[in-house]
């Protein structure tokens, strides 16, 4: 029995030191998930519960990004939408909205519509002045003598010079220019959406309305006229195309008064009829040239100027003129001036600026002079 004992003591000793022995050689890690594996498991969803994946986190945009972003598909649609050719302009621009007042900026990148000039290929070509608008033509008012000329027959769209026609029909209509005259949303801009400082509900007498339309191309005012007209807005257009029709004006043809239409057109020669027409009668030259003018609405006042600059440049001596512009049309510009004694008539269409049209006229003015002055000087004396 004791020699039992010993043995079974003996082989447990020897069992525990195996066991010792093991424990210390077993690693770390394998400690660890063991120990791990002594963890109560949490119990299994039901067979109705679903995971729940949380959202990544994204890092935020940056302000310059995100507006970035909510451009660029403005750009594709407007490029989309235009089926015309276009150029990228080299600044922002400014859009009024079609309710006339509130206004939002195009981007830099925006694409512009290009003039029919450009379409047609004749802002590239040349003449001996080497003029910006497109289309150029000089004559004598008196003798109606060609003195330069440059694509004159082409037919382009005239936007404001529109109203020197809407101008002379109501001048020769014989109406009072004391009547008062109210804009309505009739006359505000469908096709441009451009805005205007004449809002709805402004009352104005018909011989204001006809100042600030030629001397400041008021589009609002221009309308009115055309809708007040007796007859309305239909015999008023009717009777724009048959005046046209009476001075030999053979390429031109009126949809709207404003010139806003890209559909009224003309040729450079049947402007020039227009003009000399329009300055037989002193009301449409008085207010053509007219610097600028004062509307009083007793707590407000509207100051307008001339839409041409030329008119406060005392090297000119200008009779009567009308400018023009939109976008299909380009920078036109028509006038009856007095040049080195002599009574010419200058029309210039689809110029790149307002700068490039004054200045067409600038160099227009200085080879009339020296065109006049060399003529003076061969002239034989006695």
């Amino acid at each position: 029995m004791k020699l039992c004992a010993k043995r079974v003591r003996k082989s447990l000793t020897g069992f525990a030191t195996l066991i010792i022995s093991l424990a210390l050689a077993v690693p770390v890690s394998a400690t660890a998930s063991a120990s791990s594996s002594k963890r109560p498991v949490a119990a299994k969803p039901g067979p109705k519960a679903k995971e729940v994946k949380r959202p990544v986190a994204k890092k935020p945009v940056a302000a310059s990004a995100q507006r970035a972003q909510a451009k660029a598909p403005q750009k594709r649609v407007v490029a989309q939408i235009r089926n015309a050719p276009v150029r990228t302009t080299g600044a922002s621009k400014v859009a009024h909205a079609g309710n006339g007042n509130s206004a939002r900026v195009i981007p830099v990148a925006t694409q512009a519509r290009l003039s029919n000039g450009e379409r047609m290929g004749l802002r590239h070509g040349s003449d001996p002045l080497e003029l910006s608008s497109s289309v150029a033509l000089v004559i004598d008012q008196e003798t109606n003598e060609v003195l330069f000329s440059k694509n004159d027959e082409a037919v382009l769209p005239i936007a404001s010079l529109t109203k020197l026609m809407t101008g002379l029909l109501i001048a020769e209509a014989g109406l009072s220019m004391d009547t008062p005259i109210t804009i309505t949303r009739a006359d505000l801009d469908t096709y441009k959406g451009t805005g205007s400082r004449l809002a709805v509900g402004t009352t104005l007498s018909r011989g204001e309305m006809m100042h600030i339309s030629l001397m400041s191309s008021e589009n609002r005012a221009a309308n009115a006229l055309g809708r007040t007209y007796p007859g309305g807005m239909n015999k008023f257009v009717q009777d724009m195309n048959a005046k046209a029709r009476e001075l030999g004006m053979h390429d031109t043809r009126f949809v709207e008064p404003t010139g806003l239409s890209s559909e009224n057109k003309s040729s450079a020669r049947d402007l020039a009829t227009l003009v000399s027409a329009a300055y037989e009668r002193p009301m449409l030259r008085d207010l053509s040239t007219s610097p600028g003018h004062q509307l009083d609405f007793g707590r407000r006042t509207l100051q307008y100027i001339n839409s041409n600059r030329l008119i406060h440049n005392p090297a000119w001596n200008i009779g009567l003129q009308k400018t023009g512009y939109i976008s299909e049309a380009g920078r036109c510009l028509v006038m009856q001036a007095r040049v080195a004694g002599r009574e010419v008539i200058m029309v210039f269409l689809d110029a790149a600026g307002t700068l490039s049209r004054n200045q067409d006229a600038e160099r227009v003015r200085r080879w009339v002079e020296a065109q006049t002055h060399a003529q003076t000087a061969i002239r034989p004396q006695g």
